[in-house]
């Protein structure tokens, strides 16, 4: 049916507002503020500093949070539980990329959400073994990031706890049971001690008070402890040094902050290192980069940190070959 003239002017009007329309919203898109998620198991607070790590990193890929980013912050608060919805709210927020930081359930989590937005994660687990990309090289689908294998750090530094105390043939490995990956952590650090001769009691906590009955069932025991490389004994990290210093117990600890705040022994990568990496990778994903061209990246240094103030005080002596190897010292 042909138009008549009102229809025809109706028409044109409509034409002529909607072409003056789609150079505005061409606009509003091209200078849209780009959004990241960061998504963590445990507080704000706990991982203050590879938030800021993160946000260095992104700073050096040319995003700046509140002048040309903004940020989404999720944080599990040690309830592990709560990560796939708080993943599932970035998803649904639909920001541009979502970072993971601390623990492989993360990024597990924020896989399950999505297979469309980006994935960048920090962790300490394999990624491949905990299927979270095919490759190192070229990871598939969504996900890349940063890695320090830290279960294959354990051999490391139960063999530094061994030379540190040389007449202790049995050592605690405490895991945090609420952890997926804690299982398969302990069995490799139960062979690593066989193959020192060293048998390992390895004791589950996941709460504040679980650490303290599992650290007064080693005192009782009067053996050392290493602790898996897990975001939870990060967060616990003074009440842990308070109990080792009240029960004498030598600790190995999985990061340099823990031996800062007066833990015995550290052997672990520089982790803000690690995590700024992870920033900078976000960054050149918000660029145009794709997941699957960035290989995961894994660290190249790995730090022995000391506290001879701490030694002196549960009566333990380090060895002179240890404190020669030490890349820091506390005193």
């Amino acid at each position: 049916m042909p138009f008549n003239r009102l229809q025809r002017r109706e028409f044109l009007a409509l034409l002529a507002n909607g072409a003056a329309a789609w150079p505005l919203t061409a606009d509003a898109q091209q200078f849209a503020t780009p959004v990241i998620g960061l998504l963590n198991g445990m507080s704000a607070d706990t991982y203050a500093d590879r938030m800021a790590a993160v946000r260095q990193g992104l700073a050096d890929s040319g995003f700046a949070e509140g002048r040309n980013l903004a940020i989404e912050y999720r944080a599990a608060e040690g309830h592990y539980d709560r990560l796939r919805g708080l993943a599932a709210e970035l998803v649904r927020l639909r920001v541009g990329v979502i970072v993971t930081i601390g623990s492989s359930m993360a990024a597990r989590a924020a896989k399950a959400a999505t297979t469309e937005i980006p994935i960048v994660f920090m962790l300490g687990a394999d990624p491949v073994a905990t299927g979270l990309v095919s490759s190192l090289n070229r990871p598939s689908g969504n996900l890349t990031g940063v890695t320090n294998f830290a279960v294959e750090l354990a051999a490391k530094r139960l063999q530094l706890l061994r030379e540190i105390k040389p007449e202790a043939d049995v050592i605690a490995y405490m895991i945090n049971s609420s952890n997926v990956v804690s299982e398969a952590d302990a069995k490799v650090v139960v062979e690593s001690g066989r193959a020192i001769g060293c048998r390992i009691i390895v004791l589950r906590a996941a709460t504040e008070q679980e650490i303290d009955t599992a650290m007064t069932t080693i005192a009782q025991q009067g053996i050392p402890v290493m602790l898996q490389g897990d975001a939870l004994f990060s967060s616990r990290r003074d009440q842990i040094v308070k109990l080792a210093a009240r029960h004498a117990i030598p600790v190995m600890h999985a990061n340099r902050a823990s031996v800062l705040a007066g833990g015995l022994v550290s052997y672990a990568p520089d982790v803000l290192a690690m995590t700024r990496l992870a920033g900078v990778y976000a960054g050149r994903i918000l660029k145009g980069a794709k997941p699957s061209d960035l290989p995961v990246q894994q660290p190249t240094k790995y730090e022995l940190v000391i506290n001879l103030k701490s030694a002196k005080a549960i009566g333990i002596a380090i060895p002179s070959t240890v404190l020669a190897r030490a890349d820091e010292v506390v005193e």
